[in-house]
């Protein structure tokens, strides 16, 4: 038990890479493993089972993930639990420490966005596009008005509730939403979010606006990917 005790603290502690102070050194030595940081980032809509993780990581071995969410549960950042009847399913979800990379994501991807060689073609998972828009947003101009928005996305419901210039969002029903956004891919939606393609010449791959299609208009407005440097 002793030697065991020894092991988790030597993949835990502070300088076990790079021997080096700094928290960006220690943060990778927490998250720098290949998977690490996207199994955060598809937790950070909620709770998740091992098979809908491993759906949404596209090339990801049940071997790589289950070591990454052990790696990650004994860094502290992920805690896994039952769901109470009548679900009764093992789910993964953040720790309240976890919780708090979001920051970390975000910037992290508006940074990577501005390198030339960022191609937002490439696939993506709901839970991706999802972060994007609450990195993408333009606060500024998000203050002039309030929205309720739906995401039928891929199978998955989101709610985003645009107020004060802020956007949580989060899985669930989306009923009480004045504009829906229904799409079978992320990818379509990232068109027409960023690629600012017409839903309607979308319309024959699945994607469709319910609702106030007013709103919706103003809403895909508000983002924007950040420009080119270099």
């Amino acid at each position: 038990m002793k030697l065991q005790k020894e092991t988790e603290s030597s993949e835990t502690r502070h300088g076990r890479w790079y021997e080096d102070a700094c928290g960006t050194a220690f943060a990778m030595e927490l998250v720098g493993e290949r998977w690490s940081m996207l199994v955060v980032r598809e937790l950070m809509m909620g709770p998740r089972r091992f098979s809908e993780l491993r759906k949404a990581l596209n090339g990801i071995s049940a071997k790589v993930l289950t070591e990454r969410l052990e790696s990650l549960e004994r860094a502290g950042a992920v805690a896994k639990r039952v769901l109470p009847p009548p679900a009764n399913v093992q789910v993964y979800e953040l720790t309240e420490w976890g919780y708090l990379a979001e920051p970390a994501l975000q910037e992290l991807g508006r940074w990577a966005a501005t390198s030339p060689r960022h191609d937002p073609t490439l696939p993506l998972s709901p839970v991706s596009l999802m972060l994007s828009l609450r990195t993408m947003l333009d606060k500024v101009r998000a203050t002039e008005f309030d929205a309720t928005i739906g995401f039928d996305l891929a199978g998955e419901s989101y709610l985003a509730e645009l107020k004060d210039g802020r956007l949580p969002i989060r899985r669930g029903s989306i009923e009480r939403a004045q504009a829906i956004f229904r799409a079978p891919a992320a990818p379509l939606l990232a068109a027409v979010f960023y690629r600012k393609v017409p839903p309607e010449d979308l319309a024959g791959q699945g994607v469709r606006i319910d609702g106030d299609r007013a709103l919706a208009d103003r809403f895909i407005d508000l983002f924007h990917l950040p420009a080119k440097v270099g």
